[in-house]
């Protein structure tokens, strides 16, 4: 499914009105009148109803227009504020704004704050509110009046239909700008825009439903877009059902360097979820000391004991037996609780620089890159990295705060300058990849904020690139998998204090089930 930038949707309907003939004025019918019909299939008895269509002076006003038409032929009592003089709309928005003269819809004139103060009372006595304030194109903040409108109509606590995007909402990041329309739900054209997907933005659109306006199959090809969102269908595609001949040889062999003193859980968790997603074999690198305890954690992983400092952590002398016990393996995985001492981190850079296996990268791993990163430019293996927003944020030397405010760019460059895949985790993990091409995951919870659940995911990506899956499917199948299981926790467990090993004993059930409608479709 596709996602796309103001940008992306202003060049697809300049395609189709230039390139393919269909007029714009005709894209915005199509527009307003899908977005009616979504209206009366989410609140019923419409009819005689009192709705209020609060428009701006752009096209996104003139969609408001045509569903105030629609609205007025199904007998409802709808009436316009306009958030501008008549006189300044243009194009299609003002021939759509002269057919509501005929059909006696009204159209009040609110042009400055004196004017909203004028007609508050009026815009309080509707039952449902339309917002048609504010487009896709919006980047700066809101301010004068539209400002006070938009906190005035979020203050009724009246369901709110909002038209293509929540006026206020940047829809490239999903950040609000200033302030923006708290929509229950959000009738958007075309094809979804990125920041109604992403948070904050996803809390500001309530339910999202997209409206097809007319736009040719070709035209949105030919625009190249560069977003998606995973669905199930994506990640069914990805998974096969094994041969019945199948054994652990040909499922592929991990190896996993993890864990410390006080951080052996990490290890248990990423060598153990690898396992539940279908790894033939783990061996799992560790500092001598901790084989009693990782030994009982792990019956059906293998151990192989690496020289440790006299702290306990991994030290360079393991550099060459590591070397050795990459041969064969299908994926290599580095990262969970080995702890950021000097000696480790040097080890760290000379194993994944040497590694001729796919590598996962993931927590001390990450730490250990930072101010690093031009080590990245040199492997002989694609590299799959999981940071979190602190460790992205020290990945490129910046706060938590600006990766957050522009997840997919901040994603997506990292990708692109260092030709690896990005799994920047978080509500709506972004996976980005060196082609440019970004992916988002709806799947997960509120529930998943707690430990080990990063490591689960480390442990499902390598788990299913030792299996065979590239880099690619992989990170899609494993952040989709990771999500799923952990909403399974929160509906049979609860949503709150479900565990890292719960979410990685769900997996398996998730792979049934998305296996199982795989053959349904057959």
């Amino acid at each position: 499914m596709y996602l796309v930038t103001a940008g992306e949707m202003q060049k697809i309907d300049r395609m189709t009105i230039e390139s393919f003939g269909i007029p714009g004025r005709i894209l915005m019918e199509n527009a307003g009148r899908g977005a009616t019909h979504i209206l009366f299939d989410k609140y019923v008895g419409l009819t005689n109803k009192k709705i209020g269509v609060i428009a701006g002076r752009g096209n996104n006003g003139g969609d408001g227009f045509v569903i105030a038409r629609y609205l007025a032929q199904k007998g409802t009592r709808v009436t316009v504020y306009l958030l501008s003089k008549s006189s300044l709309i243009k194009g299609d928005a003002a021939a759509n704004l002269k057919l509501l003269a005929p059909l006696s819809i009204p159209v009040i004139e609110i042009t400055d704050r004196k004017a909203f103060s004028k007609h508050r009372s009026s815009i309080v006595h509707q039952e449902i509110l339309v917002d048609a304030i504010l487009g896709t194109g919006l980047k700066s903040d809101v301010k004068g009046y539209f400002r006070e409108v938009i906190e005035f109509l979020n203050s009724l606590n009246k369901p709110v239909f909002a038209v293509d995007i929540p006026s206020g909402l940047n829809s490239d990041t999903g950040q609000v700008c200033g302030v923006c329309i708290r929509a229950n739900t959000t009738a958007t054209f075309a094809f979804a825009k990125i920041g109604q997907i992403l948070f904050p933005g996803a809390n500001y659109t309530g339910d999202l439903e997209i409206v097809e306006i007319g736009i040719p199959p070709h035209i949105a090809e030919e625009a190249g877009f560069r977003q998606y969102l995973l669905t199930p269908d994506m990640i069914r595609d990805y998974l096969k059902p094994r041969s019945f001949d199948a054994h652990k040889g040909n499922a592929g062999h991990l190896l996993l360097i993890a864990g410390s003193p006080g951080k052996t859980g990490a290890a248990a968790m990423t060598a153990m979820s690898a396992m539940r997603t279908g790894a033939g074999l783990v061996t799992l690198g560790i500092p001598r000391s901790l084989n009693p305890i990782l030994e009982s954690q792990c019956l059906e992983v293998m151990t192989c004991l690496l020289s440790e400092t006299i702290d306990g952590m991994l030290n360079e002398s393991s550099f060459q037996a590591i070397i050795d016990l990459l041969s064969g393996k299908k994926c290599f995985a580095i990262g969970p609780g080995i702890g950021t001492s000097a000696e480790t981190k040097n080890l760290v850079h000379r194993v994944i620089q040497e590694s001729k296996v796919p590598i996962v990268i993931d927590a001390d791993g990450l730490n250990i890159l930072a101010g690093h990163t031009q080590i990245l430019r040199n492997l002989k293996a694609p590299v799959i990295l999981t940071p979190h927003p602190g460790e992205m944020a020290r990945l490129v030397k910046s706060t938590v705060d600006a990766v957050q405010k522009d997840r997919i760019n901040c994603a997506r460059n990292f990708a692109e300058k260092f030709n690896v895949h990005l799994v920047l985790k978080g509500a709506r993990t972004i996976i980005a990849h060196p082609d440019g091409k970004v992916f988002v995951n709806q799947t997960g919870n509120p529930g998943m904020a707690s430990g080990g659940m990063g490591d689960v995911l480390t442990g499902i990506i390598a788990g299913l690139i030792t299996q065979g899956y590239s880099p690619e499917s992989a990170a899609h199948a494993g952040v989709y998998l990771h999500g799923a299981a952990a909403d399974e926790m929160a509906e049979t467990i609860g949503p709150i204090g479900f565990l890292a090993s719960d979410v990685m004993n769900a997996i398996p059930g998730q792979i049934k089930s998305l296996l199982n409608s795989n053959l349904e479709n057959c």
